[in-house]
This record gives C-alpha cells, sequence and structure tokens, in this order.
C-alpha cells in the first residue's frame, strides 16, 4: 500500500473535489450526444438504429481509451494526465461545430468520446490520497462527477432552444478547456509520484501494470460494471429520445425528465460507497441487482389493450404506465444503479493497491461498452418490434443473467473456502464451522428430520 506520510486532510478535499468537478464536467460532455443528438436526428432524418450508433460511439472511444489512460496514470500521474485528456476533448468537441454528413458525425464523436476515459483517471489520482478504510466513500463521492449526465439533460435542451446545438457545442468546449487549465493549477502532485521523484524509482511498467488481467476475478467485476455503469450511460442517453417518441413530450420536458433519473443514478454513489465500506460491497451488490429486476420488470410491460369476451359482449380497456409513476420507476433505478457502481469500484484499490489504473481501467472499459452497444441494440430492438419498452426487455434479461451468474459463482468459492460443504444443497448461508470435531458424531444427510428448520 503505498504511504501517505504528509498528506494532510487538506489535500485530501482538495484532490477529491478537484477531481470530482472535473470529472462531473467530462460526463457532461461525454453524454452531450444524448440531447443535441435528437436535434441532429431530425436534421439528417436518421433511423433509430442510425441515431443509437451516433449516440454510443462516444462511449467506444471513451471505453476502450480507459485501459492506456489508466496505465498512463498510473506512471505520469494525474495531474498531468487529466488536464491534458480534457484539453484534447475540448478540441474535438470545437470541431463537432464544422460537420455536415453523418459519417463524419461518428469520426467526430469517437474524438469526443475521450471524456470518457476522465473516470480512470479520477480513479487513480484520487485514491492515492486515501488509505483503503475511506477508499470506498472517497470513490464514491468522486463517482457522482456521473451527475454530469444530468446536467446535460437539464441545461442542454434550454442551451440548443437559445442557441443552436453548434453553439452548444461550442459553449461544452470552452468550458472543458478551462476545467483543465483549474485542474492543473490548482492541484499537486499525488502521494505515489512524489515518492518516486524523491527516491528516484521507476514508474512500473504497463506490463507489469497489465499483469492482473488474467485474474477471472477481474473480469466478473467487469461484468457487475457493463449493467450498473454502462446501462446507465445508455439510459441517460436514450430516455429523452424515449420520453419524445412514446409519450410525445418536447424536448426540454423529456431532458427534465431523463435528469431525473440521471440525478439519483450520479448524486447516491457517494452513498454506495459509504454503504459499501460499512456492510459490504457483495451486499451492495445483491440489493441493486434484485431491486432492478423488479424496477425493470414493471418498466417493461408495454402499452396493451385487452378485449375480454363478457356476459353482454366484448369488454375493452387498456393498460399502461403513465408518464409519472414511469419517471418514478427510473428514479428507483438510477439510485439503485448509483449503489452497484459504487459497490464495484470499492474491490479495486483493496484488492490490487498497485494496480488500480490497469483493473480499474479494465472494469470501467467493459462498463463503458455496455454503454456503447446498449444504446445501438435499444435502436435495433425497436426498429425491430416496434415495442417502445423493448430495451428495458434486454436489461431485465442482462440483470437476471447477472444476479444468477454473481450468486453462482460465490456459492462456488465458499464451497472452495469450506470443502465440507460441496454436497450441501439445503444451507442457505455458510455456517462458521461447517466440519464436526473427529469425535464428534456424523452429521445427519440433508432433507432427515434433524436438518429441517423449525418453522
Amino acid at each position: 500500500m503505498h504511504t501517505l506520510d504528509g498528506v494532510s486532510r487538506s489535500d485530501q478535499y482538495r484532490a477529491l473535489g478537484l477531481s470530482t468537478f472535473a470529472f462531473t464536467v467530462c460526463f457532461a460532455v461525454w453524454t452531450i450526444f444524448s440531447i443535441i443528438g435528437v436535434k441532429i436526428k431530425q436534421d439528417l432524418g436518421l433511423s433509430d438504429t442510425q441515431f443509437g450508433l451516433l449516440v454510443a460511439t462516444p462511449v467506444l472511444t471513451g471505453s476502450i481509451s480507459r485501459i492506456f489512460l489508466g496505465v498512463w496514470t498510473e506512471q505520469f500521474g494525474g495531474r498531468i494526465m487529466f488536464p491534458l485528456q480534457m484539453l484534447v476533448t475540448a478540441v474535438a468537441v470545437w470541431l463537432l461545430t464544422s460537420v455536415h454528413t453523418y459519417e463524419i458525425f461518428l469520426l467526430a464523436a469517437l474524438g469526443l468520446g475521450l471524456a470518457g476515459g476522465s473516470f480512470i483517471v479520477g480513479v487513480a489520482y484520487t485514491s492515492r490520497w486515501f488509505d483503503k478504510e475511506h477508499q470506498g466513500t472517497a470513490l464514491g463521492i468522486f463517482g457522482a462527477g456521473n451527475v454530469g449526465a444530468a446536467v446535460t439533460n437539464f441545461a442542454a435542451p434550454f442551451l440548443v432552444v437559445a442557441v443552436g446545438w453548434e453553439g452548444t457545442a461550442r459553449i461544452y468546449a470552452i468550458v472543458l478547456a478551462i476545467t483543465a487549465v483549474l485542474f492543473f493549477v490548482l492541484s499537486k502532485t499525488d502521494p505515489v509520484v512524489q515518492e518516486r521523484k524523491r527516491t528516484g524509482a521507476r514508474p512500473v511498467s504497463a506490463g507489469a501494470q497489465l499483469a492482473p488481467l488474467k485474474n477471472m476475478q477481474v473480469w466478473r467485476f467487469a461484468t457487475y460494471y457493463f449493467f450498473v455503469f454502462g446501462g446507465f450511460v445508455a439510459l441517460a442517453s436514450f430516455l429523452p429520445r424515449y420520453y419524445v417518441g412514446a409519450y410525445g413530450l418536447e424536448l426540454t420536458t423529456a431532458g427534465v425528465f431523463a435528469g431525473l433519473y440521471s440525478l439519483p443514478g450520479s448524486v447516491f454513489r457517494a452513498l454506495g460507497g459509504w454503504l459499501s465500506d460499512k456492510w459490504g460491497a457483495r451486499f451492495v451488490m445483491y440489493l441493486t441487482f434484485i431491486v432492478s429486476l423488479v424496477v425493470l420488470f414493471v418498466m417493461s410491460y408495454p402499452q396493451t389493450s385487452y378485449t375480454v369476451s363478457g356476459i353482454s359482449g366484448p369488454i375493452e380497456f387498456d393498460f399502461g404506465l403513465s408518464v409519472g409513476f414511469f419517471v418514478a420507476m427510473t428514479v428507483v433505478l438510477g439510485f439503485m444503479m448509483s449503489l452497484g457502481k459504487a459497490a464495484v469500484y470499492k474491490h479495486i484499490p483493496v484488492y490490487y493497491p498497485h494496480h488500480v489504473g490497469a483493473v480499474g481501467g479494465l472494469v470501467g472499459m467493459i462498463g463503458g461498452l455496455g454503454g456503447f452497444f446498449l444504446p445501438i441494440a435499444f435502436g435495433v430492438l425497436l426498429d425491430l418490434t416496434g415495442v417502445w419498452t423493448a430495451p428495458y426487455m434486454l436489461l431485465f434479461v442482462i440483470v437476471a443473467i447477472s444476479t444468477i451468474w454473481m450468486h453462482v459463482a460465490i456459492r462456488r468459492m465458499e464451497r472452495g473456502r469450506h470443502p465440507g460443504l460441496a454436497e450441501e444443497t439445503f444451507l442457505s448461508d455458510v455456517p462458521s464451522e461447517p466440519h464436526p470435531k473427529p469425535d464428534s458424531p456424523a452429521p445427519r444427510a440433508p432433507g432427515s428430520a434433524a436438518s429441517q428448520p423449525a418453522e
């Protein structure tokens, strides 16, 4: 574990505050297509599949870039990498305003997507300022920068109305560039880089940084993040389009309702980090998946008309979710996703304290790829089925598979830790002492009278 000698409380607050603010701005930029993309879709006459690809393209760059940005941050430090990443992205956002064809929009969106790589830069930088007992809370607070999606959903529609989508992109580029300069001027070099400068030690090589990626545990964390983060990004981009199409709302209203989803999906990440520190990340993941299953089942139910053969003739009635009830369901879902995002990243600095950049980069990349593939899948499902709620059906299936896979993996680990449970199927929890003492009578077979619980 790295040393925190000489690090004051004010140093920790400074690093956490600056990282969180910078990540918030980057995340707002990263999701800008969720709003300006609606106007671009109308201007270019795009299909839902084409729109889904446009919205998802920045997520692809933001996901893949997390691997090398994480490694570089481990080597050179976040004080250098964070401003550099923001300045490059600001240039790409500004150049976006000179594009007029769909194909070039896709290329420009790749450059804009570097904003999403800011997450792993901030994780690697922030985690170095805190001990492992407080890293879950600190990274949860930093991760609340996801609220940038809500900022875009709330503010960007009104900017588009006032100055057009081109003017909105220019404003975003200017704000991002200013943030990059402020971060470099106000931040400090993290303790690990300072220690390397003092001792003359060389940074860990990229190969050594990537070594933990061969562990299946790392990939298991990544699959959890595919839903809690990838699904969050996908819905933050898709919901404005859904409200406009399914409920016929104006873009400004749709943006506000989508923001009501993004807001709890961001700010409560700090609570998820605290809960993970206090009760454990496994408990938080179970809670996230189970509640999400219930909510997505409700959201998946399409607007339906029924005809029942009654005594006096056919009886017809309709069933569907009102826009108010649907918005409430998205708020609950966003809240649970925020807890799950923090729980996933609680594991990384604890299990891999010297490889946070590489491991966190892989987990973030897989999660980000969820944000890339899911919007495309949403568009394809809409084009193929013509059912507005089909995307939520897909998310329900993904969560169901993830929940079963997680539980099976946990039970397998428990039985590996306690060989006496290898053939046990009745127990629901692992006892502290599964093996009887040598002079104790043999345990009864599962299902026998003595093994049955009291009713």
